[in-house]
């Protein structure tokens, strides 16, 4: 299945699984949503109006050094950009309940 062919949210998952197969780059992304979900809580605690500005850097940073040198190829933000947030989010979540590896040959 090509990119331009995904039509539903599971079909896109699981074109994201695919490229999302490399460990390093699956760490990464882990580490960049923790690190989203971090500057989240701990900028509504504190009320911090100018650290917002670092959600999207290190979330995307994260995981653009993922794509670019671990899996070698190019994230579909630009092109699915809802789908993609919601897939990080979704693997996020499956990695840390265990419903999913840092190895995606375990998966």
């Amino acid at each position: 299945m090509s990119d331009n062919t995904i039509k539903t949210y599971q079909e896109f998952y699981q074109f994201y699984l695919k490229e999302h197969k490399n460990k390093v780059s699956r760490i990464l992304h882990f580490v960049g949503t923790l690190l989203v979900f971090i500057l989240v809580v701990l900028g509504v605690i504190s009320q911090w109006t100018w650290h917002w500005v670092f959600v999207p850097l290190v979330g995307y940073g994260f995981a653009w050094v993922g794509h670019a040198f671990f899996e070698k190829n190019k994230p579909a933000t630009f092109q699915y950009p809802v789908w993609s947030l919601l897939s990080d989010f979704k693997l996020f979540f499956e990695i840390l309940f265990w419903k999913r590896s840092f190895n995606s040959e375990e998966d």
